[in-house]
């Protein structure tokens, strides 16, 4: 292994996909969104409706198979940095710093900075 090659380090994210967030800063500065994709060796998520961007794509190309695809102008979302959102509290319900606490029975998880409530992540069936 080389020792002047610098190491890549992993910055773990603690928003993970699902969770509200409210962006602030940006030009987007004040939507609120869901977390669709982490991205943590960039540093940066996707939010849903938030910093929406415009992708030209030619028409006629062939998408793996023989059918083509129809041109035009796809709107998609683009990553944002991680530091520019926060957590929306669902007890509280304000934008909030999160602390890292270790519970009782030994497991670790995220508080809410503002009213002291452990954040519990409410996981989504594929039904829902």
């Amino acid at each position: 292994m080389l020792k002047n090659k610098p190491q890549l380090r992993l910055k773990r994210l603690d928003l993970a996909p699902g969770d509200p967030v409210v962006v602030v800063a940006g030009k987007d500065r004040g939507k609120h969104g869901e977390v669709l994709r982490t991205l943590p060796r960039e540093g940066r998520i996707v939010v849903q409706g938030v910093n929406i961007m415009k992708r030209h794509s030619k028409a006629g190309r062939s998408a793996g198979g023989n059918r083509a695809i129809q041109g035009g102008i796809v709107d998609f979302e683009a990553p944002l940095a991680y530091s520019n959102v926060r957590l929306v509290c669902p007890s509280c319900n304000q934008p909030t710093r999160i602390r890292h606490i270790v519970l009782e029975n030994g497991t670790r998880a995220l508080q809410c900075a503002k009213c002291g409530e452990p954040y519990e992540r409410v996981r989504r069936t594929e039904g829902q």
